[in-house]
Order: structure tokens, then C-alpha cells, then sequence
């Protein structure tokens, strides 16, 4: 297993966390907090993904977009890191910090959590996929970037004809201009570095149109980057990891993408 240095970068204190235990990163009994699921010793592949749920930046959807994918993927060997991130209302920035701080935290502590420093992603839901695709369009050095992204129904523009409204304006608040659409546009944002995705969204979404995943995959194509896109003819929005409406899950192939380092390039392995 390879193991990156990585400066400590923060006096959060390194201890050995029992499973399920909430991480505070900011140092005090508050938000945001990471919620660790341990896969058993003997199961573990050394991927940690963390998760951010969806709620339109207004509230965390944790039971069906936190907690259920956090068991999943604990059961398949990879270590879950459930994210409740910080609200913004109107601040734009504190999501995003909460996120990169998850990131930084989880590599500094790589020997406590038993995990490879170059296989650590991200996965989010509905806002919880901007927030996760944010995270990974905008990191100002390796310490911040996830190494893969998983978008699940997600808001990836802010443009007026693709966003969700709502998720828009708990995000910027009065402050929706110009450049502040065009900055958490994530498909503008796309560059030759950005992290291999796997995108999941139903054609009848009727709250997040599928367009945001058609053009971030069309932006990752032009740049280069690996992506797969998991389309369902029917779903509508907030199905979770079960979609009712199909026989056959996004599930165990996002499992197997990132298990079998399919968001790896050749010459990276």
C-alpha cells in the first residue's frame, strides 16, 4: 500500500477512533463533524470515500444520502467518512472549507484509519454532489483534492436554466451575481486534473434536470478526465442507493469502480 507523507495540519488530537465515532474538525463540540464506518480489519482495501448528503443547503438528508451509503460501503471493505458539513446561509465558502478540511484530516490521519493517502474520495447527493464536485474543481493543492468523485443526482451548475434553485440561493443568499454563477458552475470548472467521476441521475429528475451530469460528463471528456455515467430511464430525484424503479443498482458497479481503481489512469497504477 503506498503511504504519501503528509504534514499533520491541524492540533486535532490522533487517537485510535472506535467505529461510528464523531470526529469534531473543528476542534469543539460543534459542526462539522465526521461520523467514521470501519470496515472489519480483514475486509479493509485501504479507500476511504466520504459522504455528503443532500437537503438543498438547507438541511442533511443523513438517514437515506448519509447513513445507508456509509454502511454499504463499510460492508464492502471501504472506510466511510459521513460529512455534516456546515449550512452555509448565504456564506458560500463554508461548506467547501468543511469539505477539503474532511479531506486534510483524513490524510493526515492515514495510519489511524488504516487507509491509502492516494485513495481517498468523495461522494455526494443532490447539493451534497455540489458540494462534493465543488471539492473537487476548486482545491488549491494535492492536500485538498479527492483522488475520485461519486455524484449522485447532484446540482452541478448554478446556471438559471440547469441549478436547483433553492440549493442556489441557500448557498449564495442575496449574493447571486454573475461571477459568483460562473465560480460554482463546476462544469466550467473542469480542468485536466480534475478527479476521475462516476455520475448516477435519472432521466425524470424533475428537481435536479440530468443535464447537470450530461455536461459535467462532456466537460471531463473534453479534458480528458475518466468518467462513467450511470443513467435510469425513471427515478425522479432523492432515490437514495435504491432506485425502485430499476432491477439493476448504481450501487454494486460504483462499488467495483472503486475498488478495482477504475478512476485510475494507466500510467498512475
Amino acid at each position: 500500500m503506498k503511504k504519501a507523507v503528509f504534514i499533520v495540519v491541524s492540533l486535532f488530537p490522533i487517537l485510535l477512533f472506535a467505529q461510528d465515532e464523531v470526529i469534531h474538525l473543528s476542534g469543539q463540540d460543534d459542526l462539522p463533524t465526521l461520523t467514521v464506518f470501519r470496515p472489519a480489519k480483514d475486509k479493509s482495501n485501504g479507500t476511504a470515500v466520504i459522504v455528503c448528503a443532500g437537503g438543498a443547503y438547507a438541511f442533511r438528508s443523513d438517514d437515506g444520502e448519509g447513513i445507508s451509503p456509509c454502511k454499504m460501503f463499510r460492508d464492502s471493505g471501504i472506510t466511510a467518512f459521513l460529512l455534516d458539513y456546515r449550512l452555509p446561509k448565504g456564506n458560500d465558502t463554508i461548506p467547501l472549507h468543511d469539505a477539503h478540511s474532511a479531506i486534510k484530516y483524513i490524510r493526515a490521519h492515514y495510519m489511524v484509519f488504516n487507509i491509502d493517502t492516494n485513495k481517498v474520495g468523495i461522494l455526494g447527493f443532490s447539493a451534497g454532489g455540489h458540494l462534493a464536485s465543488t471539492a473537487g474543481t476548486h482545491y488549491r493543492d494535492a492536500r485538498e483534492r479527492p483522488d475520485f468523485m461519486v455524484l449522485v443526482y447532484a446540482v452541478v451548475s448554478m446556471a438559471d436554466s440547469l441549478t436547483h434553485e433553492r440549493t442556489r440561493s441557500e448557498l449564495m443568499g442575496n449574493a447571486i451575481t454573475p461571477e459568483k454563477i460562473k465560480l460554482y458552475s463546476n462544469e466550467l470548472q473542469v480542468t485536466d486534473s480534475t478527479p476521475s467521476t462516476f455520475l448516477v441521475h435519472a432521466m425524470d429528475d424533475p428537481g435536479v434536470p440530468v443535464a447537470n451530469s450530461l455536461y459535467f460528463e462532456a466537460a471531463l471528456l473534453q479534458h480528458h478526465v475518466l468518467v462513467q455515467l450511470w443513467l435510469y430511464l425513471n427515478g425522479g430525484h432523492a432515490f437514495d442507493i435504491h432506485n425502485a424503479t430499476a432491477k439493476v443498482q448504481w450501487t454494486d458497479d460504483c462499488i467495483w469502480w472503486i475498488k478495482k481503481m477504475k478512476w485510475k489512469k494507466d500510467n498512475e497504477k
